[in-house]
């Protein structure tokens, strides 16, 4: 499908929605934010004084049938990701949705059928894809300085907050998040990595709560091996102490080694024939900025967009696959 301008509605307009993503859609040539939707009509309305957005409701319906609404940003816990999405859809509106995906895998695939049979396209919020530090990666391992890559290793590690420990955080609730804090943050890891080397042919995970502050996994191991040959191994905990933090990426070639943070954006660290060479890249003001761009492209132009349902579909299948034995 092809549009002239890209109007958008969000709905929940929450936390993400402040910097991360909402300022993005006015920023974005042929693109401007022009409903907000929040259950809680207050909020709705506050978001959309302090934003400059023309319109708020607390019913989501409204929204997506406002004849003005063309595209809509569901940015809801995840539980409700499939709801609105497929509703966006069958109104003929294309859809931007947050991550992960949905909450299960089996309602990532119901999202990416509708989408077919409406012939509306349906993107995801998995934005490394698209920022210049996490190019930057792709373009050292495509350029053969690391020589063949043997394999990577995840670390991400760091203490419990005080709203996970208490279990009021929505993100360590599996009936609105789909599991705990992996299923938050690792699908970022795990979805960038499927961009760098392909999908998953095998994957083997155990997922534990080691702590007991809420219901979800707070401690989850992994290895897989992509369709390219690239094997892996994750290592994640939520509860560690404040010495144990950590969040990198390592990988590891025949002829030099590559560090990086995926949530810290700190400079890579390209370790080559006993040197060491630190990288550094731009980040955004607004992270989704340069996704949201392309998607804008794509809704106007049909330059094609890098992160789609059919692709985050598959980051939610590894997910499934690695926590099977706790959610059983």
């Amino acid at each position: 499908m092809k549009l002239y301008q890209v109007n958008w509605g969000i709905i929940g307009c929450g936390n993400v929605t402040e910097k991360k993503s909402g300022p993005a859609f006015n920023k974005i040539e042929n693109s401007r934010l022009v409903a907000v939707m929040r259950r809680n009509g207050g909020l709705a309305k506050d978001y959309a004084e302090r934003h400059g957005v023309p319109k708020w409701t607390d019913d989501a319906s409204e929204l997506i049938n406002d004849p003005e609404v063309n595209a809509v940003y569901v940015a809801t816990p995840p539980a409700f990701h499939a709801r609105y999405a497929i509703k966006a859809m069958k109104a003929g509106k294309p859809v931007y949705v947050e991550k992960p995906m949905a909450a299960t895998y089996k309602k990532c695939l119901e999202m990416n059928r509708v989408s077919r049979e409406m012939g509306v396209p349906l993107f995801v919020a998995y934005y490394r894809r698209t920022l210049p530090g996490f190019l930057k990666v792709k373009e050292i391992v495509e350029s053969g300085v690391l020589g063949k890559v043997l394999f990577v290793n995840i670390e991400l590690m760091r203490p419990a907050v005080a709203d996970e420990k208490s279990g009021e955080a929505w993100r360590v609730d599996p009936r609105l998040a789909g599991g705990g804090i992996f299923y938050d943050l690792a699908s970022h890891q795990l979805d960038y990595l499927d961009f760098l080397f392909g999908p998953v042919k095998e994957v083997s995970g155990y997922a534990f709560n080691k702590a007991g502050y809420y219901e979800a996994e707070d401690t989850v191991v992994a290895s897989w091996v992509h369709d390219s040959g690239v094997a892996c191994n994750g290592t994640w905990s939520f509860v560690t102490s404040e010495d144990t933090k950590k969040d990198v990426i390592e990988i590891v070639g025949m002829q030099g080694r590559l560090e990086f943070s995926c949530f810290a954006h700190t400079p890579l660290i390209l370790h080559k024939h006993g040197e060491t060479e630190q990288i550094t890249f731009e980040v955004p003001e607004n992270i989704q900025f340069y996704l949201i761009k392309q998607i804008v492209e794509e809704l106007t132009t049909g330059t094609k967009c890098v992160s789609t349902g059919e692709t985050a579909a598959r980051t939610n299948r590894i997910m499934k696959m690695i926590t099977s034995g706790y959610y059983k």
